[in-house]
């Protein structure tokens, strides 16, 4: 048992090694999906066709990847914040072993079919119960953390994790409320167009909180640290954290244009969206110009180019989405591969590059490194996974525009000019683009994972020396 001189950096290094595991399973599995719709012989049945893996690929990357990278960076970050080592090691550690058990249990049991069958929350209700109660544990060492911190301010970063942490288990406990009917099975307790109103404001806030405010958290601490530049307007980091956090809750409706939801609650849904707009694009200013003054340090700091690049994704991700929840647009591209695209945009472009920069940041310092084993490596990672990103969502914007044109033309007589299978056809090759650009992506998560064993079996396990306390001090 280390004493309270030090930080706990046992279970963020625990956390930051299956960051890795988990990026490169998920992404495999997307990767294989993909590779499913271009050749369909591709489709191994019954446990390992495109219907039993896609939910397995989505669950990987955001709750095994993304959770597993926002489980160390917030342990990271709420410890050197607050100036304190984290209230317990020991519920600290069941968080890991937990949450990993979880996705575990999630790769056996999606494959086999066991499923709620709601976006995002496939799950069958053990581990939903198992989620809750690991997430309880997290709160409180998280929000404990804080409770006996050194530092009178809470800086900003610990107010998007908080936030995504309690909206997480809100719309976790909400969404997911069931009536189990066997040990596998079980039933929404909501129905019609009540249970896909409530889906979605999970769904579209599992993107708000989960992929976004808590990432946001990332963002706000490794952006200014490894520019070495202060945050460039803190008064602008507090109005965007509350901007953000009011207005993503009322967003999900556009998820359900031209459906049997009420028509007002449709536009209350889109009217939030766009206005989501501004603090989005606040957030983002917020962070690129943070590198004011250290511009030419993106020159020869390829994790520097992760961070920001993200930011960029980030601000056109959050462009396109209020655009395509305008009703207009979105009678064109609902149900189409440009919505693919879109999300696809903010999770390998966003969540993917901020976390990976953040994880390259994370590795030398738990290990007791100058730097990580090669940063030709990182650079090479970089332009793999920025030429893999452009080549999938270019492809699925083509994609879907195609497909939304198609469905909609009509001959002189009202009848449809395209059947579907031609639709289907002519996004064929872009879909081959797709599967190109998620190999060159997966490809770089191999170098990441190369480069980090190199890194940790170098150096050894460190613990950093909690700082005393002086009049000037800050985290």
């Amino acid at each position: 048992m280390e004493t309270q001189s030090t930080y706990n950096y046992k279970v963020v290094r625990q956390f930051a090694i299956m960051t890795v595991v988990w990026g490169i399973v998920g992404m495999l599995v997307g990767v294989v999906i993909a590779a499913q719709l271009v050749w369909p012989d591709l489709n191994y049945g019954p446990w390992f066709h495109f219907g039993r893996l896609r939910p397995l690929h989505t669950n990987a990357v955001i709750f095994a990847f993304g959770g597993s990278g926002l489980f160390a960076t917030s342990y990271y970050v709420v410890q050197r914040t607050c100036n304190v080592r984290l209230i317990s090691d020991k519920i600290a550690a069941f968080t890991f072993w937990g949450w990993q058990a979880i996705i575990v249990a999630a790769v056996i049991t999606l494959p086999l079919g066991y499923t709620f069958g709601k976006e995002y929350a496939e799950l069958e209700w053990p581990i939903k119960v198992a989620i809750t109660v690991v997430w309880v544990a997290y709160a409180y060492v998280f929000f404990g953390t804080i409770a006996i911190r050194k530092v009178k301010h809470i800086y900003v970063a610990n107010w998007f994790y908080g936030a995504f942490i309690l909206a997480v288990a809100l719309l976790h406990i909400v969404n997911s409320a069931f009536v189990p009917v066997s040990l596998f099975k079980s039933y929404s307790v909501y129905s019609g167009a009540v249970d896909a109103m409530i889906q979605w404001w999970y769904g579209h806030n599992a993107v708000g909180f989960f992929l976004t405010a808590a990432f946001l958290g990332m963002m706000y601490y490794f952006v200014p640290k490894q520019a070495g530049r202060p945050i460039y307007s803190y008064r602008l980091s507090v109005v965007h954290f509350w901007a953000l956090i009011f207005t993503y809750m009322w967003a999900g409706p556009h998820h359900l244009h031209y459906t049997a939801l009420p028509d007002w609650t449709q536009s209350v849904g889109m009217v939030f969206s766009l206005v989501l707009l501004a603090p989005s694009w606040g957030g983002m200013i917020n962070g690129i110009m943070t590198l004011s003054g250290a511009w030419h340090k993106l020159r020869t700091d390829p994790i520097l180019k992760f961070l920001v690049v993200s930011l960029s994704f980030y601000g056109m991700s959050t462009f396109e989405g209020p655009m395509m929840a305008i009703k207009t647009v979105n009678a064109l591209s609902h149900y189409t591969d440009w919505t693919i695209g879109h999300v696809h945009s903010g999770a390998l472009g966003w969540v993917g590059f901020i976390t990976i920069g953040s994880i390259y940041y994370l590795i030398p310092r738990l290990w007791g490194r100058e730097q990580m084993y090669s940063m030709k490596l990182v650079e090479a990672h970089f332009w793999l996974a920025t030429v893999g990103v452009v080549l999938y969502i270019a492809a699925m914007w083509i994609s879907g525009v195609t497909q939304g044109l198609m469905w909609r033309a009509l001959n002189p007589d009202g009848t449809l000019t395209y059947s579907f299978v031609e639709s289907v056809k002519a996004t064929h090759p872009y879909l081959a683009v797709r599967v190109l650009g998620g190999a060159l992506y997966l490809s770089g998560m191999l170098l990441m994972a190369y480069n980090t064993f190199r890194t940790v079996t170098a150096g050894r396990a460190v613990d950093a020396k909690i700082p005393a306390i002086t009049a000037a001090h800050h985290a």
